[in-house]
């Protein structure tokens, strides 16, 4: 095979770059000039809404609130805990580390608060279940301690409070009761 030279390179080099430049620009034109998609069909609602649902989720200002009034809880006796809120999905919402706690505790607060809001009972209820279901413990994000309490709205769950860190699970669930408590200030 016969070597180029080095200005034929350059050259070659060159004039490659120009097409694919033009080539690009000219799909970018192209597609500038085409008129876009139509946007996909919002959903209607009839007269009985059967195609939407509404649910009901705290505020930010209320979940900071009842994390806040579990930390304080916590606080007045001297432990060190981290303190989460979840909505109904299992979002967090909020999540406190107070100081001093572990740092272990912020991710099972989490998990404590998902799991009261996922079955809509207290923690310390459900690690009772888990004699009869042990495989409850298999749910990711779960975590069945005492310290975890729903916060439900017409019987309905619509948040979870945990709380993790202190020396047991009864107190931690006191702290977390002392936050749902706060929302019905």
């Amino acid at each position: 095979m016969k070597k180029m030279s080095l200005r034929t390179r350059v050259l070659t080099g060159a004039v490659a770059a120009g097409a694919l430049g033009a080539g690009t620009f000219g799909a970018m034109s192209a597609n500038a000039s085409t008129p876009a998609a139509a946007p996909a069909a919002a959903v209607k609602a009839d007269a009985s809404d059967r195609n939407l649902r509404q649910s009901t989720h705290l505020t930010v200002a209320a979940a900071t609130k009842a994390a806040q009034a579990a930390l304080d809880a916590a606080k007045k006796e001297n432990q060190r805990v981290s303190v989460a809120v979840v909505d109904r999905d299992g979002n967090t919402v909020v999540t406190l580390r107070g100081d001093g706690a572990g740092p272990q505790s912020p991710e099972s607060a989490v998990k404590k608060a998902y799991t009261a809001v996922s079955w809509n009972a207290p923690t310390s209820e459900l690690a009772k279940r888990l004699e009869q279901a042990p495989n409850l413990e298999d749910i990711p994000g779960t975590l069945f301690l005492a310290g975890g309490a729903p916060v439900q709205a017409k019987g309905a769950p619509v948040a979870g409070v945990g709380v993790a860190g202190a020396p047991s699970g009864d107190l931690d669930e006191k702290f977390a009761a002392a936050g749902v408590a706060a929302l019905g200030r």
